[in-house]
């Protein structure tokens, strides 16, 4: 009789190359548009003109005419006007949805005036930048530069009414409430479909609900992407014969090992190229150590199931302790020790292997401690437990007392060191992914741990730039991340930026409104800018500082740690600090007596990332 840990283990195994052969991108659609802001930059006498317009996206005018019925006259188009134009949402480097246009370079042309200038915010110098190979300052006259517009076909978790979408870059002054009421739709649902915008930042892409030429919407189309069903044709064979291979290595290894069980995972040999969703066993000797992400472990950290069951109450209610996007974490007391230990569904492996490759690669004092693991019934993570919670619960229950200022900036700075690790002195180097403040603990003494690594992803030194499947949580993704799946240490260096507004304001990453309320939700970074931007910053701050610090807190720190939030959340990843400049700066910053000594750094925001960077 085959046993069910070696049917869980090809389970894992089918599951593994199944989220490996899956597209990134979301379904695409034959039709998107784009609004095209006609500013003042004209000086020439051209770009008010709807044939030059409609020749930058490689379209005769009467092509875009009939997405225009308001234009009468092609040869004029007031100033504060949009044109739509229309194109095909593509999949793009199996990542992201897009289009891309060609641009022949005219005279003085740099990435940031063809973005700002030439195509009126539809793309930005980071895109450009990443699609082309030309120096940013330095684009010889005549060369083609590749344009890429982002777009959206729609979102079936917000509604199956709306398949047609217009890529909608914000101008001076307008906001969701605006847009919505232009497009006759709810600020609402404009809400929804942009979660994490930056409602009040010029040049930010909406996407918003349009109607179609007939002035009708168009329902959400339910036709997948035309490789779709390859893909899953693929995989069912691939499965098969996984199972068929399974099969035969289990009735031979069988023979051998009939005393104990074949429970041990082999993942990743130090130079393999083993997918990381693989699990396999292995079973070459009776007394041989796991094989846990290409290190031996001493066989201890393999708990089985009943060890497990016994002692959370059989995973009962009064020991669960939390739950996470990938399973419930429940309190037991194992071998002598507290800890917590996280249950996972056998479809979430992916994360399962990440976490348990980088947990048994890396230890330091920041980062959360690994005790073991389980493969039995389900996919088990056992962690040293931490006595007070999470940071966001820190900072918003009122189960807890208000976290003194002193206190948030050791916990900034320990955060800081767990990254800085990860980023700098690990072989390959670790990106989190999915910094923030729900997977910061906090111990007994108010000191910090960096938890919660199954989105991990690796890096090789010198290809920091990996196109990958987006997840994480809205409010924390930086732009490059969000449009175009791009990973790079700087999209945790922007997530722990938000966590820095976090212990200031205590407030949540996305700000929504009260159900009373007329008011729309807003990114912290959003509501942060604007009040950097302001004439006295400092007054502007102390109206979202968190209440619960009352008067007890020094100005000039908060003021400071808020430019280096905002340094950290620049739009542009190399405008970013790295986290070894991030925790430079936290470590002068925890110090009092050492306060004035670097108020020259954070004299002018428009140069801390630089300064903070050492260029």
């Amino acid at each position: 009789m085959i046993e069910p840990k070696f049917i869980l283990v090809l389970v894992i195994l089918a599951s593994g190359f199944f989220s490996g052969l899956e597209s990134k991108c979301p379904k695409t659609c034959d039709l998107a548009l784009g609004s095209y802001y006609i500013s003042t930059f004209d000086s020439i006498g051209i770009a008010l003109n709807l044939t030059y317009i409609a020749s930058l996206f490689q379209m005769a005018p009467e092509e875009v005419l009939p997405y225009n019925p308001t234009i009468t006259n092609i040869y004029y188009i007031r100033t504060g006007d949009r044109v739509n134009v229309n194109f095909s949402c593509d999949c793009m480097d199996n990542s992201f949805l897009g289009h891309t246009f060609q641009y022949t370079v005219q005279a003085g042309d740099k990435y940031e005036s063809i973005a700002k200038d030439i195509y009126a915010n539809l793309t930005n110098t980071y895109s450009l930048t990443k699609f082309n190979s030309y120096p940013t300052n330095n684009i010889s006259s005549g060369a083609t530069v590749n344009v890429t517009v982002n777009c959206s076909c729609g979102n079936s978790s917000v509604s199956d009414q709306y398949g047609l979408f217009e890529t909608y870059p914000l101008q001076s002054g307008e906001n969701a409430s605006s847009v919505a009421s232009t497009y006759n739709i709810s600020a609402e649902l404009v809400a929804k479909y942009n979660p994490g915008v930056n409602f009040s930042s010029v040049g930010a892409i909406l996407y918003v609900p349009t109607h179609d030429p007939n002035g009708s919407y168009r329902a959400l189309s339910s036709k997948r992407n035309s490789s779709g069903g390859a893909i899953a044709g693929i995989v069912i064979g691939a499965i098969i014969f996984l199972l068929s291979i399974g099969l035969v290595t289990y009735c031979l290894v069988d023979k051998r090992k009939k005393a104990k069980k074949a429970s041990l995972i082999s993942l990743m040999s130090g130079e393999s190229s083993v997918p990381l969703g693989d699990l396999s066993i292995d079973s070459s000797a009776d007394n041989a150590p796991s094989r846990v992400a290409g290190v031996t472990v001493d066989k201890s950290v393999e708990f089985s199931y009943e060890e497990l069951s016994k002692a959370t109450n059989d995973f009962s209610m009064a020991n669960k302790i939390g739950q996470g996007g990938y399973g419930a974490v429940y309190y037991a007391e194992l071998r002598g020790e507290k800890a917590a230990i996280k249950k996972m569904e056998t479809q979430s492996a992916q994360e399962f292997l990440a976490e348990l490759k980088v947990l048994t690669h890396v230890h330091h004092l920041n980062l959360v401690r690994l005790i073991g693991y389980c493969i039995e019934g389900a996919l088990f993570l056992i962690y040293e437990y931490i006595e007070n919670g999470n940071l966001s619960q820190r900072l918003r229950s009122s189960e807890w007392s208000p976290l003194p200022w002193a206190n948030r900036v050791q916990i900034a700075l320990d955060s800081a060191r767990g990254l800085e690790y990860i980023h700098e002195h690990t072989v390959p180097v670790y990106i989190h992914r999915d910094i923030k403040s729900a997977n910061i603990l906090i111990d007994k003494n108010d000191r910090a741990k960096v938890a919660d690594f199954g989105l991990a992803k690796l890096t090789e030194v010198g290809n920091m730039s990996l196109p990958t499947r987006v997840v994480g949580t809205f409010g924390y993704m930086p732009p490059e991340y969000a449009r175009y799946g791009d990973v790079s240490p700087k999209v945790d260096v922007y997530a722990f930026g938000v966590v820095l507004y976090e212990l200031i304001s205590a407030k949540e990453a996305i700000i929504m409104p009260s159900a009373d309320s007329t008011s729309e939700s807003k990114g912290l970074v959003g509501l942060f800018d604007d009040a950097l931007r302001k004439e006295d910053p400092k007054e502007s701050l102390k109206k979202i500082i968190d209440p619960r610090l009352g008067d007890d807190y020094p100005i000039d720190s908060i003021m400071k740690m808020a430019q280096l939030a905002k340094a950290c959340t620049q739009d542009e990843p190399n405008n970013r600090p790295s986290m070894r400049s991030v925790v430079v700066a936290l470590m002068t910053l925890s110090s009092a007596s050492e306060l004035s000594d670097i108020n020259h750094l954070f004299d002018n925001s428009p140069g801390l990332a630089n300064l903070i960077s050492g260029r």
